[in-house]
């Protein structure tokens, strides 16, 4: 298989894994409290649609900072385990895995940072009923930067090495 192919499956696989994480959070924060309405298919992506008239602020914000959670916990269990995933033979496997990693440690920081104001915001409306929006605006840009921190200094130096032998 080529570079550019497992590249390309990579990309895929953290696509998909992205969106069965985040939005799974919120699918099974919506069944949890009884208010999951419908899966809405969006172009290339889907939402969690709920009656949020039967949520109260608390339970919306949760609902909405689920996702973000669920994705973080995610990526620092890769990242927790690069050094196994790095010794697999597989680079299927380690380029897929990358990409993943990628993915869950920057998209929603990067979303419900700076993204979230230019394009409607999201889980952000829900997370505003738990904290102010530049309180998490100002969290989710420390997540961020500590997760690019993270990648530079250790994932890439160790993906690097792996794919190099």
């Amino acid at each position: 298989m080529t570079k550019r192919t497992r590249q390309y499956i990579g990309i895929l696989a953290a696509v998909v894994v992205y969106y069965v994480i985040h939005e799974g959070a919120h699918l099974l924060v919506a069944l949890a409290l009884g208010v999951f309405k419908s899966i809405r298919f969006m172009g290339l992506g889907l939402q969690i649609d709920v009656f949020s008239y039967q949520m109260t602020n608390p339970q919306m914000g949760i609902f909405c900072i689920a996702g973000a959670v669920a994705t973080f916990a995610t990526a620092w269990i890769l990242v927790l385990l690069s050094k196994r995933i790095c010794s697999s033979r597989s680079e299927m496997l380690k380029a897929a895995m990358w990409y993943v990693t990628l993915a869950l440690l920057l998209i929603d920081p990067l979303y419900l940072c700076v993204l979230c104001g230019l394009f409607g915001g999201g889980d952000m409306n829900g997370i505003r009923l738990l904290m102010p929006e530049a309180a998490a605006r100002g969290l989710f840009g420390l997540i961020g930067v500590a997760n690019i921190v993270v990648i530079w200094k250790y994932l890439l130096p160790r993906y690097k090495a792996s794919f190099n032998q």
